[in-house]
């Protein structure tokens, strides 16, 4: 790939790092390209890809039923707002009525209604079919988006042609971090700075501060906040922390040499969205599904165990774990109004997760992770990363519910009652899904496993 300092010294540089300096004068920290395609124009919409892994690329807001579809295809289809800016030199432009629009049929995303009441919308570009036009999009942490779309011989357009080579794609997205960060390849920064992190050997439980210090962490769990104040990444409200595009985790092991983690990954803990825990509340499916403390412990209720698709009714609450609406063979959703649900012997549904809310917890996860194991020790605490890092790529809510499908992806919940013998119960919620370790790969299209000493 072309050096930054080779594209300044045949002046190809400075249009495309404008452009993107200027997105980040916005807000914008992350930054993408597609190239469009003849078809690719506000009479056809803009093709992200196949699946629903632009999802995890383009936020949006709450996925809705497509009100615009044919009577009796409400299903067929749903559609997700984008708070979308068209950018130029007088700065930021509101497209109120972009969306992204799903079709689980093909399936595939699609990006529609950008120049409807947008006053700088680029018109004349987006409705053509001109070969070799260039998309760009720049991210910000809030949500919004800015694009700017050039034609193939515009200076913009020909830094990037000139500087594309060899750049990482998530699907149709060319990701621009590289150029940002002026050649350096981001993935390739992380391995190094993993290795610095890996040398170290044992590192006193740290996290990063306020004021952007490390600062003592004397809790149990902080081989997290550890990694991420060596690699100096300050936690943020907004997302996952992340190192250049990578949301980077730690996963505690007994040793570095089978790298056996100790506990599954927790993905996510969405409260149900209907059935009888959402519609009669946590009380009724307690009473109705829970069984007594196993300690004896008197007025107590408990909800647990483990619930996936592959497995039959839990023994003690006579409930099974369901995925309808999505069919395994194909990995298609087959109605976006489906659900895992929580499912009695006589079909009652006790608890269900619609897919557009789980689609709305799946979408918030970077695109790109990287798993590190560690070991601790202590007190005080202490922690030891290992030479070996799992690179998982691509993401996408589909590969998600096939997990739900094949059992991979489980439903672990601690969801009690105490006091419930009195007119006063007390009540905790606690609905998580889990996956092993070793099946966090089935989440992801591509996944490397790298040692860092060789």
């Amino acid at each position: 790939m072309q050096t930054n300092s080779v594209l300044e010294a045949n002046g190809l540089t400075n249009p495309l790092n404008r452009l993107l300096d200027q997105m980040v004068a916005h807000g914008a920290v992350r930054f993408y390209a597609k190239r469009l395609a003849p078809n690719d124009n506000s009479k056809n919409q803009v093709y992200l890809g196949g699946g629903f892994g632009a999802l995890n690329i383009i936020p949006h807001g709450e996925i809705e039923d497509d009100g615009s579809s044919l009577a009796g295809s409400v299903r067929d289809r749903a559609k997700a707002k984008v708070n979308f800016f068209w950018i130029d030199d007088e700065g930021p432009s509101p497209a109120p009525d972009a969306q992204l629009i799903l079709y689980p049929k093909y399936p595939e995303v699609r990006m529609s209604g950008f120049l409807r009441g947008a006053e700088r919308a680029p018109r004349e570009l987006m409705r053509s079919r001109d070969e070799g036009r260039v998309l760009f999009f720049g991210i910000s942490l809030d949500g919004r988006v800015f694009g700017h779309v050039v034609a193939h011989d515009d200076p913009v357009a020909v830094a990037f042609d000139a500087a594309s080579h060899g750049l990482p794609q998530s699907g149709v997205f060319i990701d621009l971090e590289t150029i940002r960060q002026g050649g350096i390849d981001p993935r390739q920064a992380l391995l190094n700075a993993l290795r610095l992190v890996h040398d170290k050997g044992w590192i006193p439980s740290q996290k990063m501060g306020r004021a952007g210090v490390p600062e003592p962490y004397s809790a149990r769990n902080g081989g997290g906040y550890t990694l991420e104040a060596e690699l100096g990444i300050s936690p943020n409200s907004y997302a996952e922390p992340d190192f250049m595009g990578w949301e980077v985790k730690q996963y505690g092991v007994r040793d570095f040499e089978r790298y056996t983690a100790k506990s599954p990954v927790t993905l996510m803990t969405p409260e149900p969205t209907g059935g009888v825990y959402r519609d009669d509340g946590v009380e009724v499916f307690l009473r109705r599904f829970g069984y007594p403390d196993k300690a004896g412990k008197a007025g107590r209720i408990n909800f647990g165990g483990i619930y996936s698709s592959d497995r039959d009714f839990h023994a003690e609450t006579n409930l099974a774990l369901r995925t309808v609406g999505f069919d395994a063979e194909s990995g298609k959703i087959t109605d976006v109004d489906g659900a895992i649900m929580l499912m009695a012997r006589d079909d009652t549904i006790a608890a269900s997760w619609g897919f557009k809310g789980i689609m709305a917890h799946w979408n918030r996860k970077h695109a790109k992770a990287a798993y590190v194991p560690s070991l601790m020790q202590g007190p005080p605490p202490e922690y030891s990363y290992a030479p070996i890092v799992q690179m998982n790529e691509g993401t996408d809510v589909l590969l998600l519910l096939g997990a739900f499908a094949s059992g991979a992806v489980y439903y672990d919940p601690g969801i009690k009652m105490e006091n419930a013998d009195t007119g006063r119960p007390v009540i905790k919620r606690r609905s998580q899904f889990r996956v092993k370790h070793s099946d966090l790969t089935t989440l992801y299209r591509d996944n490397t496993v790298t040692d860092l000493l060789l």
